[in-house]
């Protein structure tokens, strides 16, 4: 077999190192086109990161705000209105001691009586202001506290249950309110109503599900009967809140409230 001559040889070679060449530049530019795409990206993301920080910034200062705000409320409210309060209070007993009548002493008792009811109202909207106040033992500590209050005058025994729980789990302010408006109509509707003489209120926690559970002994709720404005008012809440509430009449009346805890 007859040798190729030298010039074909060079040739080849040539055109082998060119093809080499050219198809190491292809690759050398496609390596710098990646490249260039990537920092592209990681760029474009960085930007993405940034602008999106900057939001959270803006939401974290607008929160702070928001509980700044909350806080200059509550102080206004507990040292004007509630000296007010207290100054018309003292002022009503001094009068009370001074009249003879006894039809204006029953007038002032209802003044009292009010005033109290004012006070009461007040320290709600204080202990609802406090962002302080966001947690589930907050909220479940402030409920007992309550439900004692309010039955602690009737022939009504208490009790209370809670299950296992993370009691510093945050509760948004509008849940907890609402939550604590719903326990009110409750209780309220209760001691109006069931004629019941034992009310149960039991607290539990399932993942990120919160449950209240108020149940007493008495003669239940009437299914023939339309439901009253207080029931329709805590399913309402309860809705806004993305939770439910429901009703079940079986050897007294338990009303179960679920929230899904944000």
């Amino acid at each position: 077999m007859k040798e190729l001559p030298e010039e074909f040889k060079t040739t080849y070679i040539l055109a082998i190192v060119i093809m080499m060449f050219f198809a190491g530049f292809i690759i050398f530019v496609v390596l710098m086109y990646n490249r260039k795409q990537l920092l592209f990206l990681k760029e474009k993301q960085l930007k993405e990161s940034e602008h999106q920080n900057q939001l959270l910034q803006k939401e974290l200062e607008k929160q702070k705000l928001l509980e700044k705000e909350r806080e200059r409320i509550s102080h206004d409210m507990h040292d004007d209105l509630g000296a007010g309060i207290s100054a018309l209070k003292l002022q009503a007993e001094f009068l009370k001691q001074m009249v003879q009548d006894d039809n204006l002493k029953n007038d002032i008792d209802d003044l009292l009586k009010t005033s109290e009811e004012m006070n009461l109202s007040m320290r709600e909207m204080l202990w609802s202001l406090n962002s302080g106040n966001d947690t589930l033992g907050s909220f479940i500590e402030y409920s007992k506290q309550y439900a004692h209050h309010f039955l602690k005058k009737t022939k009504i025994h208490l009790n209370i249950e809670e299950g296992n729980m993370a009691f510093e789990k945050v509760i948004a302010t509008e849940q907890r309110r609402n939550l604590f408006l719903c326990l009110k109509e409750a209780l309220n509707n209760a001691y109006k109503h069931s004629k019941c003489n034992q009310i149960i209120i039991s607290f539990a926690q399932e993942h990120e599900k919160f449950i209240m559970k108020i149940s007493d002994n008495g003669i239940g709720i009437h299914h023939e009967k339309s439901e009253g404005n207080g029931l329709r008012s805590m399913k309402r809440r309860m809705q806004e809140q993305g939770g439910h509430c429901k009703v079940v009449t079986d050897q007294g009346t338990h009303l179960i409230f679920k929230i899904e805890l944000s």
